[in-house]
């Protein structure tokens, strides 16, 4: 595996781990309660720090197979999910205040899920970056 490669995989991760912790900060640290659709998106985020980091240690880039289903899942969760609190009038389907929005930062501009669908899409975009930099599955994909 190239060093870019695996350089790849710790931004990865660190991506991961970031949007780990800041979604226990919210909930542990500052008492927020996650709405469904925030725990289906903890579901996808929180394998992916262990999943990138341990291929990052071991030099596996074959990780995508099992990092990019993740990733993509969680960018079209936390877009719904913000969908739904952009829309006039959307109520959720999953269950749950999902349409609420507790801590808005920078006047509104920065919620929960527009954080969550920024770090899903880095994610995302890095696993993307493992496959052209290393070859990984360019085969199967005609690249």
């Amino acid at each position: 595996m190239s060093d870019s490669t695996r350089a790849i995989l710790t931004a990865g991760t660190l991506v991961a781990l970031a949007a780990t912790a800041g979604s226990l900060y919210f909930s542990l640290g500052l008492g927020l309660t996650p709405c469904d659709l925030c725990w289906y998106q903890r579901i996808l985020m929180y394998p992916l720090v262990v999943v990138l980091g341990a291929a990052a240690v071991e030099g596996r880039a074959g990780v995508w197979k099992t990092a990019l289903p993740l990733s993509v899942g969680g960018v079209a969760m936390s877009g719904y999910h913000t969908y739904l609190q952009i829309a006039p009038g959307a109520t959720c389907t999953i269950g749950g205040p999902c349409a609420s929005i507790q801590y808005p930062m920078l006047g509104g501009l920065l919620t929960i899920p527009r954080l969550s669908l920024v770090a899903f899409t880095l994610v995302t975009l890095l696993v993307a970056g493992v496959v052209l930099t290393s070859g990984e599955g360019t085969d199967s994909w005609g690249v």
